[in-house]
């Protein structure tokens, strides 16, 4: 296990009103990641430290990348496809569009090509959000369940390396939640793993050795948790809302970390002026490799999917 306290680097100072989400693409050797408030997708390339952006149609949640090198996006209103060769957004499916008031927010894709998302009030009050999953059918269609709700802000949904335990943040609760997963997507037995005193849980993600790293949303930290919920040493960041961390580069050892302004007076904002920024560090324990979601035919873009609560 890492017992060292990595030193974070800003490495793209472009002061993202709500940076969040970094997914790491691996047949780019890049990392990709929203500007949520600013609906924006950006790509930052390690190696070169080339950056691009891109504009969404409405407000990013979350991207996750797709077997075909494209990228499956949740935007406010559902779930679309985006295409970075093109800039193109593709809409696949309406979720909830009996709760016009929410958004989606935080996702990621397991081993077995689930993508897990939740939703959250836009106006962050009313407990409307829920967890989802995603599957893609024989036939080329894809399915959503509901399996959990009650959420003001939902953040981070991530896996146990054994695929047996999934980690789901309830942040205006400041608890970090652990289901049991079975083999065919369902979860039982939701319980807390964790709760945090000073700042909110944002975006979790686990590494290979089962540790789970979590943005603190007004902390200017990244806490750390060993499987048995034993919390490790934090991990400061030069940024008063840290909103997820990426495990990437050509060995997985290499830690990005996004941060958000929203919401910061001009006085803290003043006192750590990288918040906003992508920043990022090293580490000897390796994250988990980023799983594909499935692709489906061009004839399938704009068919409808199932929902089932």
């Amino acid at each position: 296990m890492d017992t060292t306290t990595p030193a974070p680097r800003c490495v793209w100072d472009l002061k993202a009103q709500l940076g969040e989400g970094p997914v790491w693409a691996e047949a780019e050797q890049a990392l990709y990641f929203v500007d949520i408030v600013g609906s924006a997708i950006h790509r930052y390339v390690p190696a070169t430290g080339e950056t691009k952006s891109w504009t969404a149609p409405r407000r990013p949640g979350f991207l996750v990348p797709v077997a075909d090198g494209t990228f499956m996006c949740g935007l406010k209103d559902g779930l679309h496809g985006f295409d970075p060769a093109t800039g193109q957004f593709t809409a696949q499916a309406v979720v909830e569009p009996d709760r016009p008031g929410n958004r989606i927010n935080d996702g990621y894709v397991d081993p077995r090509g689930r993508l897990w998302f939740g939703t959250m009030d836009d106006g962050e009050a009313t407990p409307s959000g829920a967890l989802y999953s995603v599957t893609r059918e024989g036939d080329g269609t894809l399915r959503i369940v509901r399996h959990d709700e009650g959420y003001v802000v939902t953040n981070g949904p991530a896996l146990s390396p054994d695929g047996r335990t999934l980690y789901h943040n309830d942040s205006h609760r400041q608890s970090i939640y652990a289901f049991d997963v079975h083999d065919d997507g369902t979860l039982k037995n939701r319980r807390v793993f964790a709760r945090l005193e000073e700042g909110y849980p944002d975006g979790v993600v686990v590494d290979s050795a089962g540790c789970l790293w979590v943005g603190v949303w007004g902390g200017s930290r990244i806490e750390r948790f060993a499987p048995d919920a034993q919390r490790l040493a934090p991990v400061p960041v030069p940024a008063r809302n840290v909103t997820k961390v990426a495990f990437g580069g050509p060995d997985y050892r290499t830690v990005f970390v996004t941060t958000a302004r929203k919401g910061l007076t001009p006085e803290i904002l003043a006192e750590q002026p990288l918040t906003g920024g992508l920043f990022m560090f090293s580490v000897d324990v390796p994250g988990q490799v980023q799983a594909r979601f499935p692709a489906r035919e061009v004839r399938e873009l704009g068919r409808e999917m199932n929902t089932r609560s």
